[in-house]
């Protein structure tokens, strides 16, 4: 799998005449954080920078990305805390390194990381990708349990920021409204996983069947995306029964979103979890394939509104409330200025307040300011 990726990666670029694309990136965000750690809050105020070169190339249906990142956190007593260790200890679970070391100075700590690399070919019919890309499953905008690849975590400050995955991925277009797809990948320990997805059409709707193999993991799910005629209501829902280490559970979601005139879109959405999970049972699978499906309560919901309230200001909000087992709320107000096509300023709140402190332990509240910068 590695000589392949490298092979992909290295070969593919040596064509004079194809689209060749270079854009820089640079994420600045300035954190106040509140920590709980067993009923202590501790207090960390830091800074985090990335810049990130993505180069994309083109050429009679052939492709390649490369996307790689300078990382750079500041803050002394942050990155002398436990939880920053914690953090140098979160990797890409793939066959070869994708980061360098941390190396730490005075007050601060860096490291520098291949986000994504891969390569590819597609034509009318076929598209095959190959290297450490983005496998996408579900149709959640807050959860996807279908997702075992790349699940996003919208507890996190840059949800969509997920880890690559080191595989082959094969589509073939049946038609213009289906499509079925193959993906085969490699981990850090040199195991293989295996998946299966058909997605199509009815008359109301999209809809898609996902299957999933490894060692220590299987998974079936299904997954539907339409609309309620001609009011505007999207309606979506996914679903997934897991078998993982002698453990079997189902996690499903339903959902809804609609677009006010004035430019409000409004999204609603609940997760249920036929299995919960205790703290002590989480912090003993931090490894495992199902880690994002690990959850503390059978029943979660989340609203989300976002609209612009001017031509450069937009607002959006995230509430999510979790009922039965161990109560938790998590909310997330922030506002965005677009300056220009280049600079965007954001101020957000993160607060993660859980019930049972003693037990559980987490950010109870982030303040953040945050600029993102493209040139």
């Amino acid at each position: 799998m590695v000589k392949v990726l490298a092979l992909v990666i290295l070969l593919i670029p040596y064509t004079l005449f194809a689209e060749l694309e270079l854009k820089t990136q640079n994420t600045n965000i300035t954190l106040l954080q509140n920590y709980n750690d067993k009923n202590q809050t501790k207090e960390y105020l830091y800074n985090y920078d990335r810049l990130r070169f993505t180069l994309d190339w083109k050429d009679n249906g052939y492709f390649s990305t490369v996307i790689a990142d300078g990382i750079n956190y500041y803050g002394n007593k942050y990155v002398e805390s436990e939880l920053f260790e914690y953090q140098k200890t979160l990797r890409s679970d793939t066959p070869f390194k994708t980061q360098t070391s941390f190396m730490d100075y005075n007050g601060g700590s860096t490291y520098a990381k291949v986000y994504r690399a891969y390569g590819g070919y597609e034509d009318e019919v076929n598209r095959v990708v190959v290297g450490l890309q983005s496998i996408t499953m579900g149709v959640g905008r807050i959860w996807n349990p279908t997702n075992l690849y790349n699940p996003k975590n919208i507890y996190a400050l840059e949800s969509d920021e997920t880890y690559g995955v080191v595989g082959v991925l094969y589509t073939r277009y049946l038609d213009d409204t289906s499509h079925l797809s193959a993906i085969v990948s490699q981990n850090e320990a040199d195991k293989f996983r295996y998946a299966m997805r058909y997605q199509g059409f009815l008359e109301v709707a999209d809809f898609a069947l996902d299957a999933i193999y490894s060692d220590e993991t299987k998974m079936i799910g299904y997954e539907v995306d339409g609309s309620l005629e001609s009011s505007g209501v999207g309606v979506r829902s996914e679903g997934a029964y897991i078998e993982s280490n002698n453990t079997r559970f189902f996690q499903g979601l339903v959902g809804a979103d609609y677009g006010f005139e004035e430019g409000l879109t409004l999204v609603v959405e609940a997760l249920y979890s036929s299995k919960t999970f205790t703290a002590k049972e989480i912090s003993e699978n931090l490894d495992s394939e199902i880690l994002p499906n690990l959850v503390s309560s059978p029943l979660y919901v989340a609203l989300s509104l976002s609209s612009p309230l001017t031509i450069y200001l937009d607002a959006s909000f995230i509430y999510i409330e979790s009922f039965g087992g161990e109560q938790s709320r998590f909310l997330s107000p922030q506002l965005t200025y677009t300056l220009n096509d280049y600079n965007s300023f954001t101020l957000g709140v993160m607060v993660n307040d859980v019930e049972n402190k003693k037990k559980y332990n987490g950010d109870s509240s982030t303040l953040y300011f945050r600029w993102d910068l493209a040139f």
